[in-house]
């Protein structure tokens, strides 16, 4: 299901009972030798269900803001971010033609057990939304926040910090110079971290699916939808072609795109990135 962490790179896990996907962004080399610094900015799910040592878990690492893309709806329906007194918190929704609708069609077709509704070519074409009109303000606002010292650490999230986190985290840790091999590497871990809750997810389904359709669980063609919850490679590799395919390139993009300043660039480098320890 995707990269397996081991020594450094399972330090960037952080393990909380509320929430399997909250994770540092820090310690990738940049290709000019440099790396993310550590405990300033991560990444994760939804953070309602968060325990009371969760709170406090977060409270110690001094976290100053929780940037959340989730639409009021989704708030509404799932709950707030249970969160340490004081945090900042900054509401940047990323709806229509991107993850929203998606969650519709999924949620349509997991009611109805047709699985053919979310075919498999849907999840590239996701990411490939979410670097135009869909999110762009919304990712632009991300890197100025994080860019800010005053606003570290920071976490941002959507409802599984796989979709519209993981095009984020692509798009952050591309600003910052880490090379495209390592974003995709970061974008696959989300497989490993929700091992566990994707394989219960998946195996609900098949039974449901089973009971609806009148046929043994083991008939069920659990293709797509497997394809919805276990990501490939492929997916967020769709959303760097579609910045090139726009605009030329990620620099171009940060510029074009995301109307980033090469001021506000720098600062945001110079903020997150130090000299590689020896």
């Amino acid at each position: 299901m995707g990269c397996e962490p081991s020594g450094e790179t399972d330090r960037r896990h952080v393990r909380l009972d509320g929430q399997p996907n909250f994770r540092d962004l820090g310690g990738y080399e940049t290709v000019d030798g440099r790396s993310v610094k550590w405990e300033q900015i991560y990444r994760s799910g939804e953070l309602p269900r968060l325990s009371d040592d969760d709170v406090s878990e977060l409270e110690k690492m001094g976290i100053a803001s929780v940037v959340n893309f989730l639409t009021e709806d989704e708030i509404e329906a799932r709950g707030k971010d249970r969160l340490p007194a004081g945090v900042r918190e900054v509401s940047v929704p990323i709806a229509g033609e991107g993850e929203n609708d998606l969650a519709k069609v999924v949620l349509d077709a997991r009611q109805t057990a047709d699985f053919s509704k979310v075919p498999v070519e849907l999840n590239a074409e996701l990411h490939r939304l979410l670097t135009g009109d869909a999110a762009k303000k919304q990712y632009a606002a991300l890197l100025r926040l994080a860019a800010d010292p005053a606003n570290r650490p920071l976490v941002f999230h959507c409802s599984h910090g796989v979709h519209r986190t993981g095009t984020a985290a692509a798009i952050l840790l591309s600003a910052l110079g880490v090379p495209w091999e390592t974003v995709r590497e970061d974008y696959l871990l989300s497989n490993f971290y929700r091992n566990e809750e994707v394989a219960t997810r998946l195996a609900q389904l098949r039974v449901t699916a089973a009971e609806k359709k009148g046929v043994a669980p083991e008939e069920v063609d659990m293709t797509n939808i497997e394809a919805f919850y276990v990501l490939q490679s492929t997916y967020i590799d769709a959303a760097l072609d579609e910045i090139n395919k726009q605009y030329g390139s990620m620099r171009a993009y940060l510029r074009q795109g995301l109307g980033l300043t090469d001021a506000e660039i720098q600062r945001l480098q110079d903020g997150l990135l130090e000299k590689q320890q020896q």
